[in-house]
């Protein structure tokens, strides 16, 4: 009997969720112990793979810690999408930005895993840990551009006026929200008053009667 009637069919490996089934176990493992506490026995234990089939999908450290950093930016921008998909085309600019901004503070466990998980990916540059800012800044560089087209759509929509700059608001509100987020993993703020703050940004960007 040959091995597809004896049962013995090797199973095809599906690359992309074994891929993911490692860079969530590195979330997990930077989540309990910070980035020092990734290697490839700590991330193969918790994955519950061997070492070395860790090793077969990410060569070096470095290329599975940027993977996770990758897949933690995937899933948040899913999420945007899916909120914008959700608000639908008449969506105003402040509505979109809202949409965005909140998906990234950390209101629920996911968003907390991925919040702790940016921080340590932000503190290993400024410390030298192997891995450069500019390594993990595209992701914050796209976002600061999608806030910044809502920016300029919502000053196309109010009077001819207008003189703000929507890049330089983009810039100061991305890095507001990356600081909020922090704030709130510290516990200096709670979720509600992150969210009346992130109301409270949006008032001083786009005025109080915005579009």
């Amino acid at each position: 009997m040959g091995k597809e009637g004896s049962g013995l069919v090797p199973r095809v490996v599906d690359h992309e969720v074994r891929r993911r089934q490692i860079t969530d176990a590195v979330r997990r493992v930077i989540v309990r112990g910070g980035l020092e506490a990734v290697t490839f026995q700590t991330v193969s234990a918790e994955a519950g793979v061997s070492v070395r089939l860790v090793q077969y999908y990410f060569g070096t450290k470095k290329d599975f810690l940027l993977a996770t950093h990758r897949s933690v930016m995937q899933d948040a921008g899913a999420r945007f999408m899916q909120r914008w998909s959700a608000l639908g085309e008449d969506a105003t600019p402040r509505e979109a930005i809202r949409a965005i901004l909140t998906e990234l503070l950390p209101l629920d466990d996911r968003r907390r895993e991925e919040a702790i998980v940016l921080g340590a990916f932000g503190w290993a540059a400024i410390t030298g840990q192997g891995i450069t800012a500019e390594e993990t800044f595209a992701a914050p560089r796209a976002l600061v551009a999608i806030v910044a087209d809502q920016l300029r759509r919502a000053r196309h929509l109010r009077a001819a006026t207008d003189r703000s700059d929507p890049d330089l608001d983009a810039e100061l509100i991305t890095m507001a929200i990356g600081g909020l987020a922090q704030g709130m993993l510290q516990g200096y703020t709670t979720a509600h008053s992150a969210v009346e703050l992130v109301e409270h940004l949006l008032d001083r960007v786009l005025g109080t009667h915005t579009v």
